[in-house]
């Protein structure tokens, strides 16, 4: 988070804009790109990355000391609502005290996946969240059943790289009272966009509607502020954000 891409293979990032610059990092298989990257304003480093297939799972879960069972999030992707079922399932088995939730530098996804997420806390038919287009109601979306983790303490950990599906299962766990929230204020993306191709193969991005939490409350750049904030710094050795969520549980 806050690093900062000052140039691609030696060409300045200055002035273009972010899909211009997926495009020049993106490229065959096995070919190189050098990365030069900013971090905290200061510091300059160099890095070349070998380009690949990159096919990560997106759910990570493991059994924690004292039963706790915790899971991460690294998108909401098409493979995370099953691998979330499956980590549900064992920790329902194992009959965790306390789930923690990490969505820490989760940018979001699917919104469907986000939905299905929700679903295995929250009880059918509670809401997960709204979209609407000025004041207007265009579509809710409420829980899908199978909420076999409703009973289990859960806390969510977020952070300044925590944006839309993660930002939505957030408030929608949060907002229902089914979770509490620890770490820091979340980016705040939470609008529906549309691309409109012109005659000419240009293409207009225009925002169509806002995602808006169970509590009525816009998620677009105002973010989700937790119930408790813990900051990581450089100097921690440890987790501080984790140990304050084993801590709230354990309690």
């Amino acid at each position: 988070a806050k690093d900062l891409v000052s140039n691609i293979d030696g060409v300045t990032t200055n002035g273009i804009s972010v899909d211009q610059a997926v495009s020049k990092i993106r490229g065959p298989k096995g070919s190189k790109v050098t990365l030069q990257i900013v971090r905290a304003k200061s510091q300059s480093l160099s890095f070349t990355i070998t380009r690949d297939d990159i096919t990560l799972p997106s759910v990570k879960s493991k059994i924690l000391d004292n039963n706790i069972g915790y899971v991460q999030i690294s998108t909401f992707a098409n493979d995370t609502t099953d691998l979330m079922q499956k980590a549900a399932d064992n920790f329902k088995a194992k009959n965790v005290k306390g789930i923690v939730l990490d969505l820490r530098e989760d940018p979001g996804g699917l919104l469907d996946a986000a939905v299905h997420v929700s679903s295995l806390w929250l009880k059918p038919g509670q809401l997960v969240l709204q979209e609407k287009r000025g004041t207007e109601v265009v579509q809710s979306y409420q829980a899908l059943g199978g909420d076999e983790l409703n009973s289990i303490p859960t806390v969510i950990l977020i952070d300044s790289g925590s944006a839309s599906s993660s930002e939505i299962t957030t408030g929608a766990l949060h907002d229902n009272k089914l979770a509490y929230v620890i770490g820091e204020k979340s980016y705040g993306k939470g609008v529906v966009q549309q691309l409109i191709d012109l005659g000419d193969g240009s293409q207009l991005k225009v925002t169509v509607a806002s995602w808006y939490r169970p509590n009525g409350q816009n998620i677009n750049k105002l973010g989700i502020t937790p119930d408790k904030t813990v900051t990581v710094t450089s100097a921690d050795t440890t987790d501080t954000q984790l140990q304050a969520a084993l801590d709230y549980l354990n309690k």
